[in-house]
């Protein structure tokens, strides 16, 4: 298995110092590298998620990962291009993003992290969550007290309402679980452990450890 290149982070090091379309074809050789890099390096996380994930199976790099092309339509940061790689790996490819709870894989210079749970859910899905909170808390707060949970996360976080959610009391005894809007995990990466030897396994564990509350989440 091929490791995350220094020369990876170098390009996006330099993408984000010449983020413009002429600089990119001008480079285009070196992000095609860049890009092989990161995705077969992806792939393999997805084949050995198949252990604790068997229903991963046949999942294919390519519905992961996210292109690097932003959106600009709706935003007043013009920038053509993402300066970082990233690959959502969920059941069916990051299209169910909105519907499940996956594990994600960033790679950015001096930002890179593995993270899960559910980000900005549906209302359907959200309610789903609460009502799961409402009913069975003990499980959840288990997940959240676990050793290995609290060693690569620290918490769970996202933001919140400022109020109670409807239908439920203020003083409901798990209400700040109860008023986020997003259920995350996030395990930050600093370069040398991208770079390290024992990256590859690092996210294992820390997938092994998010795989819980993952299916916490999905059980609605």
């Amino acid at each position: 298995m091929e490791p995350i290149k220094k020369s990876t982070l170098e390009f996006l090091d330099n993408l984000k110092r010449n983020n413009n379309r002429d600089w990119f074809i001008k480079n285009k050789g070196l992000y095609l590298e860049v890009k092989n890099n990161f995705e077969s390096f992806a792939q393999e996380i997805i084949n050995n998620l198949i252990d604790i994930e068997p229903i991963m199976k046949g999942l294919e790099v390519k519905s992961c990962v996210y292109r690097i092309n932003r959106d600009i339509r709706f935003s007043n940061d013009k920038s053509p291009y993402k300066t970082h790689l990233g690959a959502f790996i969920v059941r069916g490819g990051k299209q169910n993003g909105d519907k499940l709870a996956g594990y994600y894989f960033q790679i950015e210079p001096g930002k890179s992290i593995l993270a899960g749970g559910a980000y900005m859910p549906p209302s359907q899905w959200l309610s789903a969550i609460r009502e799961k909170i409402d009913e069975e808390p003990d499980e959840l707060i288990k997940i959240l007290n676990t050793k290995t949970f609290i060693k690569y996360f620290g918490k769970i976080d996202g933001e919140k309402l400022k109020t109670a959610p409807k239908g439920y009391p203020a003083d409901h005894p798990h209400i700040d679980l109860l008023r986020l809007k997003s259920y995350l995990v996030v395990n930050e990466l600093p370069d040398s452990m991208v770079l390290s030897d024992k990256f590859f396994d690092h996210i294992m564990k820390v997938f092994k450890a998010m795989k819980p509350l993952n299916d916490y989440l999905n059980e609605y």
